[in-house]
């Protein structure tokens, strides 16, 4: 993905806003964290009470300017607690999780299944009125992301192919369900309230389908060496179409935006999953 436009300015007031919010919050504010974490700056920090929580103010981005509402829905069943917010600087005062592992550290076909058991307590659809974007208003992001740098292809039949895929994936049915869609192992840490906690969600209401899709494309050497497979196992834990699953990848791998459009391990995906 490309940066947020609005980063510079995001950037510029981070120390003002970090400083305001341990003043209102009263927080000793501690090194940030050294995992990696992409498009917020996030920290430890000790409340009044002398209890520990977790700090994150996050960039504004198109895809995650929800995670607070999403928040707020799930309430801790199964993603981190949200105790505090600030809707208007995108600031969130959360519960920490202890000790705080990445679900990295296990071996990936555990990690299928704790992932599995996750997205299927996540799936819930919130009764309307809701302020939940359709899955269709990323993908049409995506789309024009990608058309913008079709200069940049090496083969456009399957970009297009992998667009027109996108649209009609992204059409409104049924089983929709409020996805998370950017839960993989990364995402989830290891906890005292539960076992494994959700963190980060980008909350869009769309086909459960497509939520298997990230976990998916961090199991790379899995992929490379059975992608149809691979994609079964995970489908059967989630008990989600394998199909759907199968053409949201080739849709991904084909056309979802990237740094690099030579980038021939995701060009090879899509053409091992285009069966």
């Amino acid at each position: 993905m490309m940066e947020p436009p609005d980063s510079t300015e995001w950037l510029a007031r981070l120390d003002e806003n970090r400083r305001a919010l341990a003043r209102r919050w009263s927080l000793t504010i501690q090194s940030p964290f050294d995992r990696e974490v992409d498009g917020a700056w996030v920290a430890p920090v000790t409340r009044r009470d002398g209890t520990s929580a977790v700090l994150k103010l996050a960039m504004p981005h198109m895809e995650a300017e929800q995670e607070i509402e999403g928040l707020r829905f799930w309430n801790g069943d199964p993603t981190v607690r949200l105790l505090d917010a600030d809707d208007d600087l995108d600031a969130m005062l959360l519960e920490r999780c202890e000790p705080g592992t990445s679900l990295r550290a296990v071996p990936e076909p555990d990690q299928d299944v704790v992932i599995a058991q996750l997205l299927r307590r996540l799936w819930r659809l919130p009764p309307s009125p809701h302020p939940f974007r359709p899955r269709s208003a990323m993908i049409d992001d995506w789309c024009e992301e990608t058309m913008g740098r079709s200069g940049e292809w090496t083969d456009s039949g399957l970009v297009h192919e992998g667009l027109r895929l996108f649209r009609d994936l992204a059409q409104p049915t049924s089983r929709h369900v409020l996805l998370a869609t950017d839960l993989h192992a990364g995402n989830v840490l290891q906890a005292q309230r539960e076992p494994w906690l959700a963190i980060d969600p980008k909350p869009f209401i769309g086909d459960p389908a497509y939520d298997a899709t990230q976990h998916l494309l961090n199991c790379t050497a899995r992929l490379r060496a059975d992608p149809l497979g691979t994609i079964r196992r995970v489908t059967d834990l989630l008990e989600v179409d394998a199909e759907r699953v199968r053409l949201w990848m080739f849709a991904r791998a084909a056309s979802g935006p990237r740094e690099d459009w030579d980038d021939q391990r995701m060009l090879g995906l899509a053409r091992r999953v285009d069966l």
